[in-house]
């Protein structure tokens, strides 16, 4: 398996420290709002790298952090906190406005079949965690106290630059931060806040008989420190991460520990709508919800996204996803086609005797579930080769292309769906008995050259949900979506 790596700035051949224990930690939302498709396309990438690590037949512990808590406007170290400007907005506690954005947050994320984390650590969970980190930087020498918080002192930590390959002799106070004229160097970063007198800050802890909360860069230090430990294996987040977040992570991380944080950093690129960044005040943010509403999947989406490759710029428009649709029910159609052999309808078809009678459509889903439960690894040489082709830094286009361009049996499907997790398997639904009606009554009457009949048949069929594409007298139902 080979992975970009931002640390080095190249491709390297990944392996991890322990096979059963491949330590990942990624980013998470910060839940003062909805998060939009842009903020999504990150997730399904590192989605994909876990099932991808998964069927290599290593064992994935993957950590995501949530920032509730300390997480101001900008990247920067002043302005009012992202939670706090949402309460005022919606008129709720902070605690209210995170509680509600996470779960809007997970219904978005299994919506797109998203492997849920091992472990989803909130950042006010940590808070006593926090301060062990803090004292030790102070302990450790790396840290000075101004009026409004406790800074790292970024001259103090040499390879500081080496990460970002920033330029901090040219570096101006307020190009990068917010100008504070207590602190020593512009790249120096709060690690924890104070609460001045007279301002309004909910979330609140003591700290040397102050009132404060952790600066926004310290909760992913302290949590993959406390859960996984050092170096961590793969380090995941957006392109954005790296000057200043990922930047100060690791300096404070180092600082703190006296160990690397990670062995592989990687990062997303963004995801632009119309050639421009994903703004409210541009009008061009859509959510989840907001691709349901236009009568498109949310796994149409996910499918939109991995045809392209995490390091790219990519420029979303609907006609962009109406392909995307287009190709994932080319492939829910072609799995529909394996599932019409005769042995399979004679099984998919059955029912159960006695009392509790199982529907065919249960008989379906039981079947493919136990297929796709049974795929650990590839077992054809057509899986093997969607493997080989993903595991080239997750190319995951390139596998896209290969898919069209072969004739998979129902157990690469089930590879597949267990390397992507498109729901190709879980939305396969059979035509009820009325349908099969129809469907046997358009053969006949086009056996008696009755094309009228056959006609009438088939534009019922459609108004049921499906088209039939004849092959050799033997009709194959099909999705019309």
């Amino acid at each position: 398996m080979q992975l970009y790596n931002t640390l080095s700035r190249k491709t390297e051949v990944f392996t991890p420290q322990d096979p059963n224990d491949v330590k990942i930690y990624t980013c998470g939302p910060t839940v003062y709002s909805f998060a939009h498709i842009g903020n999504f396309a990150c997730y399904i990438y590192w989605d994909l790298l876990v099932r991808t690590i998964y069927l290599h037949g290593w064992k994935p512990h993957r950590v995501m952090n949530i920032t509730d808590v300390g997480h101001l406007t900008s990247d920067g170290d002043d302005g009012p906190d992202k939670l706090e400007k949402g309460a005022k907005r919606e008129n709720k506690t902070v605690w209210e406005i995170a509680d509600f954005y996470t779960k809007a947050f997970f219904t978005d994320f299994h919506a797109l079949n998203l492997i849920e984390p091992n472990k989803i650590a909130r950042a006010t969970d940590y808070i006593k965690e926090d301060l062990q980190v803090v004292n030790q930087l102070i302990k450790n020498g790396y840290t000075y106290e101004t009026s409004d918080g406790i800074y790292f002192d970024t001259s103090k930590f040499p390879d500081y630059a080496l990460f970002a390959k920033l330029d901090l002799d040219n570096l101006k106070s307020g190009a990068r931060v917010e100008f504070n004229p207590e602190k020593r160097h512009s790249s120096d970063f709060a690690i924890w806040k104070f609460i001045q007198n007279g301002e309004d800050h909910a979330m609140r802890w003591d700290f040397i008989g102050r009132p404060g909360y952790p600066g926004w860069h310290l909760e992913c230090s302290t949590i993959s420190h406390f859960e996984l430990g050092e170096p961590l294996d793969i380090h995941t987040g957006g392109i954005d991460h790296i000057p200043v977040h990922h930047t100060n992570e690791i300096a404070q991380s180092q600082a703190a520990f006296g160990k690397n944080m990670s062995r592989f950093w990687l990062h997303c690129n963004f995801i632009t709508i119309d050639g421009q960044k994903i703004s409210k005040s541009l009008g061009n943010v859509f959510m989840i919800s907001d691709l349901i509403k236009r009568d498109f999947s949310p796994l149409d989406y996910k499918l939109w996204v991995l045809q392209g490759h995490y390091q790219s710029e990519r420029n979303f428009t609907f006609d962009a996803l109406k392909s995307a649709q287009i190709r994932r029910l080319k492939w829910r159609n072609q799995i529909a086609e394996l599932l019409q052999s005769d042995d399979l309808k004679k099984l998919l078809y059955s029912t159960a005797q006695g009392p509790n009678k199982i529907s065919k459509n249960q008989t379906l889903s039981h079947y493919l579930s136990n297929l796709q439960s049974q795929i650990k690894s590839p077992t054809t040489n057509i899986s093997q080769q969607i493997l080989t082709l993903t595991s080239n830094n997750l190319n995951s286009a390139a596998a896209f292309s290969y898919i069209d361009q072969h004739e998979l049996s129902l157990e690469d499907w089930a590879f597949v769906e267990q390397l992507f997790g498109l729901n190709l398997f879980k939305d396969q639904s059979l035509p009820s008995i009325e349908v099969i009606k129809l469907i046997e009554a358009r053969v006949n009457a086009r056996k008696k050259k009755d094309y009228q009949q056959s006609d009438l048949l088939r534009d019922q069929i459609i108004a049921s949900g499906y088209s039939v594409k004849d092959e050799a007298n033997k009709p194959i139902w099909q999705y019309l979506k």
